[in-house]
């Protein structure tokens, strides 16, 4: 079987920026992984990692390009059938390329189909929009938090004046 999928980027703006690519159920996340950073003009020479997802995109399991970790525990792209983490039931994964600059996708499994002799697999079936020079800034939490200077108990640590303390301590 052949699963389409329809990879977004994460981006601030009002364009729509996605590519919709095949590739067969058998072939590995690394697969997956090198037909996106293909299709969206990357080198593919970054850490990557997909994320499995719920339907509000809420980020899961771990599925790594390489593994970092000390004791060699991570699941790893190359050795992840499509199959094993996407399907009718699970449909969404998250991918993150590049961690220095966090281009973040949406990766969800629009249909499933049959393969079509003589094509070849992976394809890229449809490009919506430029990629953007520089990965969107991502808002985190803290960005937003005007009183991210502030403990819950009223301290301004940024105020010295006023944190009674004792300089001569030691």
């Amino acid at each position: 079987m052949i699963y389409r999928f329809r990879v977004i980027l994460d981006n601030d703006t009002d364009d729509d920026i996605f590519r919709d690519l095949e590739i067969r159920e058998t072939d590995s996340l690394e697969d997956l992984h090198n037909i996106i950073t293909q299709s969206f003009g990357f080198d593919g020479t970054e850490m990557a990692s997909f994320y499995l997802s719920d339907d509000q995109w809420n980020q899961g399991e771990e599925i790594s390009l390489f593994d970092l970790s000390e004791d060699n525990s991570a699941r790893l792209m190359n050795e992840t059938e499509i199959s094993s983490v996407v399907h009718e039931v699970q449909p969404k994964m998250i991918y993150i390329y590049d961690f220095l600059s966090m281009w973040t996708f949406y990766v969800e499994l629009a249909e499933i189909v049959e393969e079509s002799k003589g094509a070849d697999y992976p394809n890229l079936m449809f490009v919506q929009g430029q990629v953007p020079d520089e990965a969107p800034d991502k808002l985190f939490e803290a960005d937003t938090d005007d009183d991210f200077g502030e403990f819950e108990d009223g301290i301004d640590v940024d105020d010295y004046n006023n944190l009674d303390f004792d300089e001569n301590w030691n």
